[in-house]
């Protein structure tokens, strides 16, 4: 009898929470960006609830509009992902690790070492989240004038995860022999040369560490732009995706999952895992109280600053927040995906000003639910159910409570439903999240080679 399907859950774990103004909650680790103590409790509380992974998203430049207004942001520093990582996993037993990592400000061979060495250090935890960044500040912290054009990041991004999976590929899963007897420490036939030359990167090899525990560290993406969407039926082994509705959802879910056979892969080969961001109540007042809470932190210039983010090059000081949210503009060189929901989004309810900013304020365009333990589960599982989701990436408001709520309070209900394991079915990520660990893909084709050539 085949194993009923289950809810694969990823802890998004952003300092003191994914609410705007979270650090001013009372509830909020406040110093929680730089505080490792703080991160191994979250981490801690993540693998106590079974989640298959938790989840840093990262930038190489500040967040936030760079304006004025920085002084109010409370996720302005924070810990570098995969040096936190490499420390909390040895805090932790089952749960991955997944870390954000940008292609189009680092470079193939530092990155691919990092995450080798993380799958090492973690035996077979790391997962890399591949991104082109959105984010215009950090051209000027890399030397250069402007931010690469959009298509040419995901160009560039294409290139360099091949670069990466290849310098993975540099040392067979047994290449090292270590015989003292012989004094033979690896086997020769076993190491292969890369020596990569394409339009944006000349990498050689091999790489300085050994084939990660998991062959590769877990592929994951969250563009949902037409490359985006293309890069990830190509490479990804999960996407972290942002919708609002159950349609849209489910129009992400079969457009990527039909991309698949185009590139030799089954739909089980990646699974699909939108952002939720639960506020959790024991009855739906409660909950609704909350939401207003975390609502009445917003400082008013942060209000115009989450504004000012989509309405680029708009002058927004002739409107009020209870004007009309007029028409956002369509080009953009950074988060194209981000920018079309968020218009979606505005235009779908003729939202006001303010409406739009507290619609951004809470999980910056993924969805927002509200509700008691059975009434979150139940609008996970509509989505699980109806073709949206293979699982999802919560997105605690508060940190560390509400990830604490959503453990103690949705995964039993979720358990209970067979919808959730009741443990981990192996050690390394790759086993959690039931996908196969790929094969040495330079060792296939030297042997190829050698067989042509014979």
């Amino acid at each position: 009898m085949s194993k009923k399907r289950q809810f694969r859950l990823g802890a998004f774990i952003q300092a003191t929470g994914h609410h705007i103004s979270a650090w001013r909650h009372p509830d909020a680790q406040i110093d929680a960006g730089l505080n490792f103590e703080h991160y191994k409790e979250i981490t801690q509380t993540a693998q106590r609830g079974l989640f298959d992974a938790v989840f840093l998203a990262d930038s190489p430049g500040v967040w936030g509009n760079g304006g004025e207004n920085q002084c109010r942001n409370g996720k302005i520093a924070h810990f570098e992902p995969v040096t936190l990582f490499s420390a909390l996993s040895s805090v932790t037993q089952n749960i991955g690790f997944i870390a954000t990592a940008s292609t189009t400000y680092e470079e193939p061979y530092t990155l691919a070492r990092k995450f080798a060495s993380l799958d090492y250090l973690s035996k077979g935890r790391a997962g890399w989240n591949v991104v082109t960044t959105g984010n215009d500040n950090a051209a000027a912290n890399f030397g250069l004038e402007h931010h690469p054009d959009h298509s040419l990041r995901y160009e560039r991004a294409e290139e360099f995860v091949e670069v990466v999976k290849g310098l993975w590929d540099s040392w067979e899963d047994d290449a090292f022999i270590r015989d003292r007897e012989s004094g033979i420490y690896f086997d020769p036939e076993k190491l292969h040369i890369l020596n990569h030359k394409g339009k944006h990167f000349s990498v050689k090899g091999p790489l300085n560490v050994g084939r990660p525990p998991q062959g590769y560290p877990v592929i994951v993406q969250a563009g949902a732009s037409e490359a985006g969407r293309d890069l990830a039926a190509r490479t990804a082994e999960v996407i972290f995706t942002a919708n609002q509705t159950l349609a849209d959802a489910q129009e992400f879910y079969a457009d990527i999952k039909g991309r698949l056979a185009k590139y030799g892969r089954s739909p089980d080969d990646l699974k699909i895992m939108p952002g939720a961001f639960p506020i959790i109540g024991r009855t739906e007042e409660e909950a609704q109280e909350k939401y207003e809470f975390l609502q009445s932190l917003i400082h008013p210039d942060v209000a115009w600053g989450i504004l000012k983010t989509y309405y680029k090059g708009v002058d927004l000081s002739k409107y009020s927040l209870d004007d009309i949210a007029p028409e956002l503009p369509s080009d953009t060189n950074t988060n194209k995906s981000r920018l079309k929901l968020v218009k979606d989004l505005a235009t779908r309810g003729s939202l006001t000003l303010r409406q739009l900013y507290r619609s951004l304020a809470t999980a910056r365009g993924h969805r927002t639910i509200l509700g008691t333990p059975e009434t979150i589960a139940d609008q996970l599982e509509e989505w699980f159910n109806n073709g949206a989701a293979d699982g999802f990436n919560i997105m605690p408001p508060i940190l560390p409570t509400g990830l604490d709520d959503f453990v103690n309070l949705v995964v039993p209900i979720l358990q209970k439903r067979g919808l959730f394991r009741t443990e981990y079915e192996g050690s390394t990520l790759r086993e959690n999240l039931g996908l196969r660990r790929p094969g040495n893909r330079l060792a296939v084709q030297e042997a190829n080679e050698k067989l042509v050539s014979a």
